[in-house]
């Protein structure tokens, strides 16, 4: 199972019979493991990695901290939920360390970002404190390199 999953995660297009293959498994088996681990919930869904630097869509990811007061005997679940369903958020991690929520947002400027965190995370009751960070350049993402060692210019990224 561990090696189906891995399978799955490091490259979703692979059909059931690529899959049934490369495990040497009927694929009839493979398709079976799939629809179980999907309907356990341990399969939540499939996504493409897009370099949006690539693109003409105007793309800004931030990733925000928060130091956030758990609930009596809900701990921080209930603050998580509330964020996690908000439009915006990509996601919202738990965390241990300096800061309690990880919440990474994608927008369209800086500014929108400014005003989630404002007039959106900052008035919530139980959160204290945030910090954000824009992300400037992604290298790598869910494994997959972004840049050469030589942009297509000719200059490396240390060079500039």
């Amino acid at each position: 199972m561990e090696k189906l999953l891995k399978l799955i995660e490091t490259n979703p297009t692979l059909s059931p019979r690529q899959l049934a293959i490369m495990l040497d498994r009927e694929e009839a088996q493979v398709k079976e493991m799939i629809d179980d681990c999907t309907a356990k919930g341990i399969i939540k869904g499939y996504r493409a990695i897009i370099d949006w630097e690539k693109t003409d869509v105007s793309m800004v990811k931030a990733l925000i901290e928060l130091k956030v007061t758990p609930k009596k005997g809900r701990g921080f679940d209930e603050i998580a939920m509330a964020i996690a369903s908000m439009d915006e958020v990509e996601a919202v991690t738990l965390m241990s360390g300096g800061y309690d929520l990880l919440v990474e947002i994608k927008a369209k400027s800086f500014q929108e970002i400014a005003m989630f965190v404002f007039k959106r995370l900052s008035p919530m009751d139980d959160v204290n404190e945030t910090a954000t960070h824009f992300v400037l350049r992604p290298y790598k993402q869910a494994g997959i390199m972004f840049h050469d060692e030589e942009e297509e210019d000719g200059r490396s990224f240390t060079s500039l």
